[in-house]
Order: C-alpha cells, then sequence, then structure tokens
C-alpha cells in the first residue's frame, strides 16, 4: 500500500478544506505550502493589473518566497496537490515548492479549486518544475467541496 501526502496551497481557504477532506477520505497525511508574505485580498484582486498575484502570474519566473518547513517528500509514494486556478495555471508558488523538493520517480496527483477556468496548461506548466521521472496526473476541479463518497469514486478511477 502507497503513504500518500495531500499538500495545498490556499489563498483564501477554499482549496485548504477540500484538501483536509482528500486528505481524511485517502488516510493521508497533509502539508500546506505558506507564502513568507501572506496574501490578502487586494493580492488577489485579478481585476487589478498591479495587485501582486495579477504580477506573479504575468512573469512564469515569478517564484514567490515559501515558509520552509521540514516537508519529506521523499517518504511519499503519492502526492496528492491542490491548488486554486489562477489564469489557467497553478499559482506560481507551486513551482516554488516543487523546485524546492525532489519528486523524482514520484506521482504527482494534481486536484484544484476554480471560479470557472479548468486545468488549462497546469500540467505542462507543472512539469518544467520537477525531474523527468516525476509523473504528473491531471486530477480534478474539486469545486464545492465534495463528499468523501465522491472523492473515493474519483481516486478509484485513478487507478494508482
Amino acid at each position: 500500500m502507497s503513504k500518500n501526502l495531500v499538500v495545498y496551497f490556499s489563498a483564501s481557504g477554499v482549496t485548504k478544506k477540500v484538501a483536509e477532506n482528500l486528505s481524511k477520505t485517502v488516510n493521508a497525511d497533509i502539508y500546506e505550502i505558506k507564502p513568507v508574505v501572506p496574501y490578502t485580498k487586494a493580492d488577489l484582486n485579478w481585476m487589478d493589473k498591479n495587485s501582486r498575484s495579477t504580477v506573479e502570474m504575468n512573469n512564469y519566473h515569478s517564484r514567490p518566497e515559501i515558509v520552509k518547513d521540514d516537508v519529506k517528500v521523499q517518504d511519499y509514494d503519492v502526492i496528492f496537490l491542490g491548488f486554486p486556478i489562477w489564469w489557467y495555471i497553478a499559482p506560481t508558488i507551486v513551482n516554488t515548492f516543487l523546485e524546492a523538493n525532489d519528486f523524482t520517480n514520484k506521482t504527482i496527483v494534481l486536484f484544484a479549486t476554480s471560479g470557472g477556468s479548468d486545468f488549462g496548461k497546469t500540467v505542462d506548466n507543472l512539469k518544467l518544475s520537477v525531474s523527468d521521472s516525476a509523473k504528473i496526473i491531471q486530477g480534478k476541479i474539486l469545486n464545492h467541496n465534495p463528499s468523501e463518497d465522491d472523492l473515493k469514486k474519483w481516486i478509484e478511477n485513478l487507478k494508482l
């Protein structure tokens, strides 16, 4: 049986709720990607071209600094990685996390929350931040905090 880890970034708390539910469902440890400088409501105003999130997302090379906790990715087989969709991809802080850890021979299953976007180019974008041996699986948009039964069905269908 594989050892699972749920990793998530949540600027507003929506993705956090889904991650906590998923962690319970798959009996996984959980880890939050935390920015050194937390995002404010103004930072998340995607309609403001000068807001922090807009500036970061307009620069692929942006890597917001994260709190360096002692997560040992190497101890896990499957990493469920969750985040909100921003501009059809994961926030660049997710790339910061991926680039700070070794995902050699790991399976990364993506899940996201979104106000209306799908995964867009998320998988292609995140593949650039991990070794070639890491397997990234485009998972599912999990809005409205799905039930444990719905999560179990989704996981079963992944055939990990």
